[in-house]
């Protein structure tokens, strides 16, 4: 483990191709940088979050953006986020 790193668990809400809502009992600082692992049920590998900003923080939550994912990652959040996404009837 490098220096200023540590890992938490939080639950992910409101998921989307450029960030989400984490509930956690952390409260990082606006601002703060971060690695990010999704952990998709059903899957065995998460998908990496390369680069994610913190955009606000509060007593039991945060907001993050999404800044930077690899292209196979990223192409796997996309297929999660379609699968979640409410089916409408044409």
């Amino acid at each position: 483990m490098h220096k200023n790193q540590f890992s938490h668990a939080g639950s992910v809400r409101n998921l989307s191709v450029k960030g989400c809502r984490v509930d956690s009992i952390i409260s990082p600082f606006t601002g703060m940088q971060l690695t990010m692992q999704l952990h998709i049920p059903g899957e065995l590998l998460p998908i990496l979050i390369e680069n994610a900003t913190v955009r606000w923080s509060g007593s039991a939550s945060m907001g993050l953006e999404f800044l930077k994912i690899a292209t196979p990652h990223q192409e796997r959040l996309d297929r999660v986020i379609q699968q979640l996404a409410p089916k409408t009837e044409a």
